[in-house]
């Protein structure tokens, strides 16, 4: 513990409190952008403050002489703890009651509140060796327009200091180097600039509605573009201790907003701290949770079943957040041996169905579902569909189920039942049905249940990521992220580099398979044939997550 100290005579009154990170400026910026900027943040409380004890206003006529500044006191103010023009040269001074005491090599850095602006008036800056100096010293600033009022509250903050340990600056020794002679640091600055390109392309191209998510945060967090921290005691928020038997100060007026009790609006340096802070803690766990996971191949591989007894799927899988794939659950259903494209045709004939239509035109019409909804019959839609070509342009997907009920009601009875870990419910709502060509595709996203996914007709790839690995995925909005298709290693390794290294999981489902799909699994899905699936929410357990999402 280092010792400052401040020492007074009786009748002295020096106005001392911590260094507050608020700036009005920095309040007044648009959705208060300014508190982005943590090294701002952190110099505005790098220290304590001393107040003025009145208020007044200073007007410089640009002569050199000290007779040349006006100091005009507030009624009532006491003209011993008033400024005064000493210098000369428009500058006024402040004499700061105290006799400040340092540990012995220590001095003491005085200048004005960092980053606070004033109109016509800068502060200066001095270096005190407060280790042996029996003297006080005085904060001066200077104004810098003639004929210019400029105007101080009483309570102010007209002087800021901290330590600094005398000798360290000469010991330095500054060098320039080529970045090559530090290939790690290299690494580490191409990766940030290329995630940093890729954030702002994502900005442009998808605004995010919360101004919070209008920013990359990776120095704010303290770690590099892969999300590690590269040091144990980075600081999002700095407080220091108040001076100890200090009179309390309840500022008025003005200076109340800059109190040390104020705090700024939802995106102040002070909330964003405490909210990044968390998100650092966060982060670290996940990526701690997932080196563990990675330990065993028990816990990191995905299980393949032939046969799965629900009490030991509730411990291995549904309990455990595990994904698992189920071989040939559904293969005896009728659905997985009757469900050619000319069954369909005929069981669900010239009835209207909804779908996913012209996403080609879209990159993001997985975002924009409701722009994208299309009704045909579904014969015309299948005649859509079966022009030959693979593509990803028309889908039946589970969004549209809730319009498809009646619709598919005549094929539902071919769907089976998996007893066990699958409530039987109502016959009509069997789970929603996905029909669709080969390269039909799902991009990277993660849900809010626990999902059964089951593979009626052809087959579709899977691939799967673990929710561990959520603040490497730049999940831009609700459940989705900005990587759309993890397989373009190119694309994710230019544009999203803290991506490229996590580790996914894959596998093809056969007609017949099914995979469970843990809430909060990210996973993508590309039909390899014309398909036909089928998700399942309706677990025995309970899957009701998605009540209390912090939409």
């Amino acid at each position: 513990m280092l010792d400052l100290d401040c020492y007074i005579y009786d009748g002295w009154d020096p106005r001392l409190r911590p260094a507050v990170a608020r700036r009005d400026w920095m309040d007044s910026a648009p959705e208060a952008f300014a508190y982005r900027c943590l090294p701002l943040g952190i110099a505005n409380a790098h220290g304590w403050e001393a107040l003025t004890h009145c208020g007044f206003s200073a007007l410089w006529n640009g002569g050199p002489g000290a007779s040349d500044v006006e100091i005009v006191l507030d009624e009532g103010a006491d003209p011993n703890t008033a400024p005064v023009a000493l210098f000369g040269l428009g500058t006024i001074t402040f004499h700061i009651v105290g006799l400040f005491r340092t540990p012995p090599g220590w001095n003491l850095w005085v200048s004005g509140p960092p980053n606070m602006v004033r109109d016509g008036v800068v502060p200066l800056t001095g270096l005190i060796e407060t280790d042996w100096s029996p003297y006080t010293f005085t904060m001066n600033w200077k104004l810098t327009r003639p004929d210019h009022m400029v105007r101080f509250e009483k309570d102010d903050p007209i002087c800021h200091f901290f330590p600094v340990e005398r000798g360290k600056l000469e010991s330095i020794a500054p060098r320039i180097l080529p970045i090559d002679s530090a290939p790690d640091l290299k690494a580490q600055f191409t990766a940030w600039s290329a995630s940093r390109d890729a954030f702002h392309q994502c900005m442009r191209d998808n605004p995010p509605a919360k101004p919070a998510d209008k920013w990359q945060k990776l120095y704010y967090r303290g770690v590099d573009a892969t999300g590690v921290a590269r040091i144990d005691d980075h600081q999002t928020k700095l407080t220091v201790q108040p001076f100890a038997n200090a009179p309390s100060i309840v500022p008025t007026g003005n200076a109340a907003r800059a109190s040390a009790d104020a705090r700024p609006n939802a995106d102040s340096s002070v909330d964003a701290a405490l909210r990044d802070a968390a998100l650092a803690k966060r982060d670290w766990l996940l990526a701690s949770y997932e080196r563990l996971r990675m330990l065993s191949p028990e816990t990191s591989g995905l299980y393949s079943y032939d046969a799965v007894d629900p009490d030991e799927f509730l411990v291995q899988h549904y309990a455990a957040n595990r994904p698992a794939v189920l071989k040939g659950v559904a293969a005896g259903w009728r659905a997985c041996g009757e469900w050619t494209t000319d069954y369909l045709r005929s069981a669900i004939g010239e009835r209207k169905v909804e779908f996913q239509g012209d996403r080609s035109t879209n990159p993001q019409f997985e975002l924009d579902k409701d722009a994208h909804k299309r009704v045909l019959p579904f014969d015309r839609y299948m005649d859509l569909i079966e022009t030959g070509r693979a593509d990803n342009d028309a889908y039946i997907t589970a969004y549209n189920s809730a319009r498809n009920i009646a619709a598919f009601a005549p094929i539902m009875d071919d769907i089976g039942d998996i007893p066990g870990i699958l409530c039987a419910g109502d016959p009509n709502l069997k789970g929603m049905l996905w029909i669709g060509p080969g390269d039909t595709f799902t991009p990277l996203h993660h849900d809010l249940t626990n999902n059964l996914l089951i593979q009626i007709v052809g087959r579709k790839r899977i691939v799967l990521v673990s929710p561990n690995y959520t603040p490497r995925l730049a999940n831009d909005r609700h459940v989705f992220s900005a990587i759309r298709d993890l397989e373009a290693p190119g694309h994710v390794a230019a544009n999203f580099p803290q991506a490229a290294s996590v580790t996914s999981l894959d596998v093809v489902l056969e007609p017949g398979d099914a995979i469970f799909l843990p809430l909060g699994w990210w996973h993508q899905v590309r039909s390899l044939d014309f398909s036909v699936s089928i998700t399942n929410t309706n677990f025995v357990w309970p899957n009701d997550f998605y009540e209390d999402f912090p939409s």
